[in-house]
């Protein structure tokens, strides 16, 4: 695995690095085939560390996010968050895939008695006119309505986009690519 890490208001020491590379190879066991790259960015804020990891894999993206009083300790907690969302995604990707005889990108394992399914079904469902704007016209319109964020036809490059409220008040634009 290739580990890309950045740092924000902290200096990524050889300690942290070979730290973060430790306790991060302990999801190797998790995969048969392992991902090519991790995204580490560590953030300090004035008594926050921060520690974001994002994991692409074949069509799904694990991305986890942990704040401590300590960088060490967030990095355990966001270990342990992302092996927690990998038992519980292989867990069900394994049933699905057993069922239709399909051979998953997960190494076998037995799922662990403490996780619960999670309903997934569609409780309410939408249908809204799409109207082609600019990026800007949409943020507006998603403060407007009060929402964290809005669907819209992007008028420069024609395709579907969404604008969404970070936590830290800035604005976020998601551009899907078809695989």
């Amino acid at each position: 695995m290739k580990y890309n890490l950045r740092g924000h208001n902290i200096e990524v020491t050889e300690s942290l690095r070979e730290y973060v590379e430790k306790k991060l190879s302990r999801i190797e066991k998790y995969f048969d085939v392992l991902p090519t790259d991790i995204h580490v960015t560590l953030r300090v804020s004035k008594a926050d560390h921060t520690v974001e990891v994002t994991l692409p894999l074949n069509g799904i993206m694990l991305r986890a996010e942990e704040t401590s009083e300590d960088m060490y300790a967030s990095i355990d907690l966001v270990v342990e968050k992302l092996e927690r969302q990998i038992r519980k995604y292989k867990t069900r990707v394994n049933r699905k895939f057993e069922t239709q005889g399909i051979r998953s990108l997960f190494k076998d394992f037995v799922p662990v008695n403490d996780e619960r399914e999670e309903d997934f079904s569609v409780v309410k469902t939408k249908n809204f006119a799409v109207k082609p704007m600019v990026v800007e016209e949409a943020i507006l319109q998603m403060n407007l309505i009060g929402h964290d964020f809005f669907v819209f036809l992007n008028a420069e490059e024609d395709s579907i986009n969404v604008v969404y409220k970070r936590r830290n008040g800035q604005y976020g634009l998601i551009k899907p690519q078809m695989k």
